[in-house]
C-alpha cells in the first residue's frame, strides 16, 4: 500500500472502503452510468454545500458583532484578490503535512504579530477593513 502524498488520500481511502461494504465494486455512486459524469456531480455537490456552509458561517460570526446585513454586507463583498488568496492558502494547506504546517505557521504568525499591537489598534484595523470589504464605494 503506498503511503499517503496528501492528507485526503487516508480519509478517501476510508470512504472507499466504507462505498464498498453498501455497493458494488465496479460502480461510482451517482445518477449517471459514466462514473467521470458522477465524479463531476459528487465535485460540484460538495463545493456547493461547503461554500453555503462556510459563508453562513462566516455571515454569523461578523454578524455577532456587527449585525447582519453588515455580516452580509462584508462576506459577500470580499475583493477577487482577497477570495483567490484564501484559495491558494487554502490548496497548499490542504495538499501536504508541510502545506499545512506552513500554513498554520503563517496563521499563528499573523496572530502574534496581531497581539503585538495594543487591543484598541488592531480592533479599529479589522473594524476599518471590515467596513471597506462591506461598502466597496465609501472612501474610508
Amino acid at each position: 500500500m503506498a503511503k499517503p502524498n496528501h492528507i485526503t488520500d487516508r480519509g478517501g481511502r476510508r470512504v472507499a472502503h466504507a462505498a464498498d461494504e453498501v455497493s458494488d465494486r465496479n460502480t461510482v455512486p451517482g445518477p449517471s452510468t459514466n462514473p467521470a459524469t458522477n465524479l463531476f456531480i459528487n465535485d460540484i455537490l460538495l463545493r456547493s454545500v461547503g461554500r453555503l456552509a462556510r459563508l453562513t458561517m462566516e455571515k454569523g460570526i461578523v454578524g455577532k458583532k456587527y449585525g447582519s446585513q453588515f455580516a452580509k454586507d462584508a462576506v459577500e463583498n470580499r475583493s477577487l484578490v482577497h477570495t483567490l488568496a484564501a484559495y491558494g492558502v487554502t490548496k497548499v494547506a490542504t495538499k501536504s503535512i508541510p502545506g499545512a504546517l506552513l500554513v498554520g505557521g503563517g496563521l499563528l504568525a499573523k496572530t502574534i504579530f496581531d497581539r503585538s499591537h495594543s487591543k484598541r489598534k488592531s480592533r479599529r484595523e479589522g473594524d476599518k477593513t471590515l467596513r471597506k470589504q462591506a461598502d466597496p464605494d465609501s472612501a474610508i
